[in-house]
């Protein structure tokens, strides 16, 4: 029994060691940091300022009769297109015809006058050299001459007048545009240059947009402009818009003047563009945003966003478990 606990012993003290040797701790290993290079160099910026502006119809007719009566026929459909020489309105031309057939005759009785006139002039002129007429009738035949002439002057100008008068019987538009709401219906007594128009039409294409901007920055455009840090276009410089619903303009317009004053009130330039209209898409009165180009920095020096890196280094430094 004896001889066996010895033999046993050997074996036991062996497989300590052994499980000794595998319970030795482990070596933890960490991973370098990744490290981002990345090269920064200056970048060209463009600078663009926003300007509130407000749409302005290119052009405005108030069209108002210019002789008085009756409508009798409108010509045109409201916020329908009207050319330029179209009619819109029809005056009953009835008085202003007869005013003119009676300026004609009215005419031609100063015309027998003044020609009998003349001829009773001519026969004196022929009889004073035989003093069978005296210089005192004579003298009054030449007066009566030369006011029968002036009669024919006055005759000759009303029925210049007549005749304008029936032409503007028929009230037409002077421009191209749109119409809007007519104020008078069929039937209506309308008089000469009344204070009320009968209808307005107006040019929206091309069509300006007026943007308000500070004097101080109105000054600094100035001066880049001269010094050619701005891109023009023709000499003009282009501006882009925004509309009331935050989506960009699909045509681009230009700067076409500027205010030569400066409101008191607010210490601001009136700054006028014009953009091209063809959809109709601004209407006169909307309120906009205008992007007006100020030039471009040449120092600036951007890099890439800088939570990028804070994620990366995060990662790059985490340790292993």
């Amino acid at each position: 029994m004896n001889r066996k606990c010895l033999l046993l012993i050997p074996l036991f003290f062996s497989s300590v060691i052994i499980t000794a040797c595998d319970n030795k701790p482990a070596v933890k290993t960490t991973m370098e940091p990744e490290v981002g290079v990345v090269t920064l160099a200056p970048s060209s910026v463009n600078i663009k300022s926003e300007l509130p502006g407000r749409a302005l119809a290119f052009e405005i007719a108030e069209i108002r009769p210019q002789v008085g009566g009756i409508i009798i026929k409108r010509n045109f459909v409201e916020g329908d297109k009207v050319s330029k020489g179209e009619s819109l309105y029809q005056i009953d031309p009835a008085p202003l015809q007869a005013r003119l057939d009676s300026a004609k005759g009215a005419l031609a009785k100063a015309q027998a006058t003044a020609n009998n006139v003349r001829l009773t002039l001519n026969r004196q002129s022929a009889l004073i050299k035989s003093n069978y007429v005296s210089r005192q009738d004579y003298d009054t035949t030449l007066s009566q001459l030369n006011e029968a002439q002036a009669n024919v002057a006055v005759a000759k100008a009303d029925l210049e007048q007549a005749t304008i008068n029936l032409r503007y019987a028929n009230v037409t538009s002077p421009i191209d545009g749109i119409s809007g709401k007519s104020s008078v219906t069929v039937g209506a007594l309308v008089t000469a240059n009344q204070e009320n128009s009968l209808v307005t039409v107006q040019r929206l294409d091309p069509i300006y947009v007026d943007l308000t901007q500070s004097v101080q920055d109105f000054l600094r455009l100035k001066e880049e402009k001269a010094n050619g840090k701005i891109a023009q276009q023709q000499g003009k410089i282009p501006v882009e818009l925004m509309l009331e619903n935050g989506k960009p303009y699909r045509h681009t317009g230009t700067l076409e003047f500027s205010d030569p004053a400066v409101d008191e009130t607010t210490g601001s330039v009136t700054l006028r563009a014009v953009f091209p209209n063809p959809e109709g898409e601004i209407l006169p009165g909307m309120y906009v945003t205008a992007l007006l180009d100020e030039g471009s920095q040449q120092k600036r020096v951007d890099g890439p966003p800088a939570r990028n890196y804070a994620q990366r280094a995060r990662k790059s430094h985490r340790a292993d478990p």
